[in-house]
């Protein structure tokens, strides 16, 4: 898209993220006016010319979930409808994304009406992060750029003084992948932790796979919703003889009853990502830790623009 002006307009879901991120790339915010009726209806008018202009609108699609989402349809719309060249949807956090099969009869594939959704609205292309599921890119036809937090958290690891003999957990079997990434680049060993889950939201620990016995371990997620997965993980992990517990996810959904569970927990410290902005309760939290991703997602956007390379951002 070399030629056509880059346009960066950022929804209210996460404010402070889009202001990051358009200082990151040097140029100014999209002027872009947001508004809710009385009834609740949202109002978008863009404020400016982008006609033929290269168009990202940032928009995490964190609590209030549903309403994030039709903003950011209303915002795609108003974007085609003023024609823009090229529309790419930049969402930090994807909604929805663990509902990406159907696992009981009578059940929808949400992830995937997600996906339609933005198409039908304008989306031209598509940003994202720590997708939970990897195969969700295979919803959409139209191009997915699929980012990782990784190499940010782990860089705060490795400069975090006083770590030692680490052993990096997976919560479950479905994250040894994400999980032996991050014990291959922090040169530390890899454990699992076994469990059951009875319901949604709702898990059983079972058992500790690998050595924690007198070593620091870090768990390493995805998402951390009600916390109760991780935090009954961390007991477990302390009762079978770890000296520290550390965890990590890109995605702090903390609903519910999170915040507190955490802070009645031996987690010494949680370290997020700013895809979603904590909540007064969650920044008060002395434990959470939060890096900034603003950065990786800008340069994304500029080389987007710029028609070159984004997967080298990880070699």
């Amino acid at each position: 898209m070399k030629g056509y002006q880059l346009k960066v307009f950022a929804g209210r879901s996460n404010p402070v993220l889009g202001k990051q991120i358009v200082g990151d790339l040097g140029i100014d915010p999209g002027a872009i006016d947001i508004i809710d009726f009385s009834d609740e209806e949202t109002f978008v008018q863009v404020m400016e010319n982008i006609r033929g202009a290269d168009v990202f609108a940032v928009q995490s699609l964190c609590q209030p979930g549903n309403a994030n989402l039709m903003e950011l349809l209303i915002m795609m719309d108003a974007f085609r409808r003023s024609s823009a060249e090229r529309i790419t949807a930049v969402i930090p956090y994807f909604a929805y994304a663990r509902q990406d099969r159907k696992v009981q009869p009578r059940v929808p594939i949400t992830a995937k009406l997600i996906a339609n959704l933005l198409v039908a609205a304008g989306a031209d292309r598509m940003i994202t992060m720590d997708l939970h599921a990897g195969q969700i890119q295979g919803f959409f036809d139209i191009p997915v750029d699929h980012l990782f937090a990784g190499p940010i958290v782990m860089d705060y690891f490795k400069k975090r003084d006083g770590m030692r003999d680490l052993t990096v957990i997976s919560p479950d079997a479905g994250g040894v992948e994400r999980a032996r990434a991050y014990a291959k680049r922090l040169d530390a060993g890899l454990g699992i932790i076994d469990k059951r889950r009875e319901r949604a939201n709702i898990s059983e620990v079972l058992h500790i796979i690998g050595d924690v016995r007198d070593r620091d371990v870090l768990i390493v997620d995805d998402i951390v919703d009600t916390a109760g997965t991780l935090t009954l993980g961390a007991k477990a992990l302390v009762d079978a003889g770890a000296r520290r517990v550390f965890a990590t996810c890109t995605h702090p959904v903390l609903s519910g009853l999170a915040i507190d569970r955490i802070i009645d927990s031996p987690i010494e410290e949680l370290v997020v990502s700013d895809t979603i902005p904590l909540s007064e309760e969650g920044a008060r939290c002395n434990q959470i830790k939060v890096v900034s991703v603003a950065n990786l997602l800008a340069e994304a956007i500029r080389r987007i623009h710029e028609d070159a390379s984004v997967s080298s951002l990880f070699e």
